[in-house]
This record gives structure tokens, C-alpha cells and sequence, in this order.
């Protein structure tokens, strides 16, 4: 199964195929010393410990490959990875050699010449001919491949069995059935959430704007302008920032919460709904919720439709300040292969990118049901644009939700606001 058309119309890039030998001389680095220790980040989960296993497979059977090598894996925040990043990219001799991050910072990562251009590498690599269309889009910029693509991520709408059936609700069809039904969720069991929300969850809040016509920004080849403080985008901020309430999630707590907040309360029998990934899918599992849940696509403005879900997933990627450029190149791969990535769905849910991949957990898992349906039906993506990862560490959306939530402005002004701000940014990278 692919990718749906609207992402692969937003993702423009093209994917350079020719072969050549492996070695390059792209490298800021003209060391590569085939001893020693590389150093890896990667993201640190929800419930990590599943993660950490398949990945101490991987280093495990590196170093048997690599006898005179060690492997120092650190598992990072999400949240903080723009400024770790941004400090590895100015400091080599303290930087990782291999990296994990995420699809939508590709472009910025490029720009600010932190990635290894692995052209070469990648269209050598025998697996990745099976490679989803547009999860290879994902490592490219300007027809050169800067990683590979480690798993495809998109969310839905995760929901209490139990709950529903002592309440005698049915799962939403429409957003106004997903308000309605998380308030009275919360009227029945005032210490639960209704639908578990974060003012600092930017991935849970985009389905709105979307499902309601808007958009975070127009244009294209590189060229963006902000379309947050358009009619049809205040419409779907008030609509998420609108759950923020003592009928549902009351502000004081939940406006700071990010999606991994989210997960984790639901996870912790904490709240009637949540809106989470197929990433997600270990962490309840492991949780109090067990056997007590399912998961069916989030729900658009017209009922029975789908909201447009964020296409996201990450990717490992190669510092170009390594000194080890063989080593990590191969490290690089054995975590993105397909063998690892069958593990990890197994292990955490994260759907492959590999089709062939995929196609075997799907029919495998029936929990993978809703996500694919989801990814489907047409899914959105940030703008391809080296701006986006400073618009993203810069916390422009969840400040403007966070303003709207506290009463601080009025979605008006707040959109205003950020637009402005995503312009500012828009403009200086060009």
C-alpha cells in the first residue's frame, strides 16, 4: 500500500537513482576510520523499552560484523531534539555519528549542512527498491538521498471499550460527535478526560485546520507563505483549542501537554479518548487500558468522513561531520532495514516503509486497520521547506494554541499572530 497522492503532490522532490561506488567525497570530514565508537541518537518513546531491545540486536550484530567497534546509543527527548541537533551540527567532535529525526526536519537539516548526502550508498543498498514512493521522498532534498526512511507514522482515534459500552456511546462520526461525546464522557466520570488534549501537541492539533478546509501554508519549490489566519484555519482552531475546558480537558492541566502527555494519560486509564499514533500502539498496550481500547480514524467535519491526517515518520540519517562514513552508512541501514523494521512493528507498531513490509504486519495485525485506512484517505504534510524545522523549534502553533487556551487572545488575533511570525521565517530562509 502507498502513500496517498496528496502527500506525494506535496513532497515534490525527486529521488536521485544513479548507482556508484561507495565512498564520496561529500563528507565535511576527510577521515573514515574503520575502528572505534560511534555515537547514535536516537528518539526516546513512550514506553522505550521495546525499542531499545531491537535496537540492541542491531549493535549487537554490527559489532560482531565489526569487531574493533563499539556502539554508544543515547535515546533522546522528541521535544528537545531541534536544540541537541542544532548543537551537534555546530560542534562535531561532540556530535553523534548517526542520528534519528524526524521527516518534516529533512529540509532544515540539509539547509543547515548537518546531513551526509548518501545518494550513492542508498541506490546501492539491494532493500531499498521495496521502499515506499513517498517515504523515500522523505530523505530527499534536491534529488539527493540524506538518510533512509525508518517508519511511517500517522494518527487516529484511540477509545475506551469499556467506557463506551457503560455509557452506551458509539465512536464519533463527525467532529461535532467527537465534542459532544468526549463532554459527556467527562459529565459521566468527572476523573477522566473526555478526549485527552495537549496545547503543545501540534500533530493532533493539524487534523482540525485540515477537516476544516484549512491549511498551515501555501505555495511551492521552496516558496511558502503562512495560511494559518485564514477563515477556514481559525475554524478548525477553534475547534481543537474549543476542548480545552472543565467539560473536557480543563486548561490548567492539559494546555501544556504534548503528545506523548496525551498517550501516556490515556495509557494510564486516565481519559475516554485520545488521539495517537500507530506509534502509540506499545505504549497502551503496555498500560493499565490493555484489552479495554480500540482504534478507529479520526473523524472529519461531515460525518462518516476522515480528517487529514500528518503523514509524519522518521528517518535515519548520517552526520557529514562523521570520521566512521563506512561504519555509519552501514549502521544506518541495519537500522532501517527491513528485518529491523518488521521487529519494530512488532515490537512498538511503527508501520514499515518498506511495502512488501507493510503489506505482511497489516495482515498480520488487525490493529493496523484504521492507520492504513487512514493514510488511505488522503493525508496532508508541513511545508517542504528548510523554514519549517525553525517554525517547529520555535514553538510558533503551540504558542498561538496555548494564547487562545488561556484566554490571552482570541483565535483572530492569535492566528494573525503566527502567521506573521511563520512569514518572518518563510522569508529569511528564502
Amino acid at each position: 500500500m502507498k502513500l496517498s497522492a496528496p502527500l506525494a503532490a506535496l513532497l515534490t522532490l525527486v529521488v536521485a537513482t544513479a548507482c556508484a561506488p561507495q565512498s564520496s567525497s561529500n563528507s565535511a570530514s576527510d577521515r573514515d576510520e574503520k575502528t572505534g565508537t560511534l555515537r547514535v541518537w536516537l528518539f526516546q518513546e513512550v514506553g522505550n523499552e521495546p525499542k531499545k531491545k531491537v535496537v540492541d540486536t542491531v549493535v549487537a550484530a554490527f559489532r560482531t560484523a565489526h569487531k574493533d567497534t563499539k556502539v554508544d546509543v543515547e535515546y533522546i527527548p522528541v521535544e528537545t531534539r531541534a536544540q541537541r541537533v542544532k548543537a551537534a551540527f555546530n560542534d562535531p567532535a561532540s556530535a553523534p555519528d548517526v542520528i534519528e529525526y524526524g521527516n518534516t526536519d529533512t529540509a532544515g537539516y540539509v539547509h543547515d549542512g548537518g546531513l551526509l548526502d548518501v545518494t550513492r550508498e542508498f541506490s546501492a543498498w539491494s532493500e531499498a527498491k521495496n521502499t515506499d514512493s513517498t517515504a523515500r521522498q522523505s530523505v530527499t532534498v534536491a534529488g539527493k538521498v540524506y538518510g533512509a526512511p525508518f517508519y511511517v507514522g500517522v494518527r487516529a482515534l484511540y477509545y475506551r471499550t469499556d467506557v463506551f459500552r457503560e455509557l452506551g456511546l458509539k465512536p464519533p462520526k463527525s467532529m461535532t460527535e467527537l465534542a459532544t461525546t468526549a463532554r459527556t464522557i467527562r459529565a459521566a466520570k468527572p476523573d477522566l478526560y473526555g478526549l485527552v488534549v495537549g496545547g503543545a501537541y501540534t500533530y493532533g492539533a493539524m487534523p482540525f485546520i485540515w477537516a476544516n478546509g484549512g491549511d498551515l501554508a501555501t505555495g511551492k519549490g521552496g516558496s511558502y507563505a503562512s495560511a494559518l489566519d485564514s477563515a477556514a484555519a481559525r475554524t478548525g482552531i477553534k475547534a481543537y483549542t474549543a476542548l480545552f475546558s472543565d467539560a473536557n480537558c480543563p486548561a490548567a492541566k492539559c494546555a501544556g501537554m504534548g503528545g506523548n502527555d496525551t498517550v501516556t494519560a490515556f495509557a494510564a486509564g486516565k481519559a475516554g479518548m485520545a488521539i495517537g499514533g500507530d506509534f502509540s500502539h506499545a505504549a497502551v498496550e503496555a498500560g493499565k487500558v490493555k484489552g479495554r481500547y480500540a482504534v478507529v480514524p479520526l473523524p472529519g467535519v461531515a460525518s462518516g468522513s476522515i480528517a487529514p491526517a500528518f503523514a509524519g515518520g522518521n528517518n535515519i540519517g548520517v552526520l557529514k561531520s562523521t570520521t566512521h562514513r563506512t561504519l555509519a552508512v552501514d549502521l544506518m541501514e541495519r537500522l532501517a532495514s527491513k528485518k529491523t523494521q518488521s521487529a519494530l512493528f512488532d515490537a512498538m507498531g511503527f508501520l514499515p516503509t518498506f511495502t512488501d513490509v507493510r503489506d505482511r504486519a497489516a495482515a498480520r495485525q488487525p490493529f493496523v486497520k484504521p492507520f492504513v485506512t487512514t493514510l488511505a484517505s488522503g493525508t496532508k504534510f508541513v511545508p517542504v521547506s528548510p523554514a519549517w524545522s525553525q517554525i517547529d523549534s520555535s514553538l510558533v502553533l503551540p504558542t498561538m494554541f496555548q494564547e487562545v487556551i488561556s484566554g490571552k487572545k482570541s483565535v483572530d488575533a492569535a492566528a494573525k499572530d503566527a502567521a506573521a511570525k511563520m512569514n518572518d521565517v518563510f522569508g529569511s530562509a528564502g
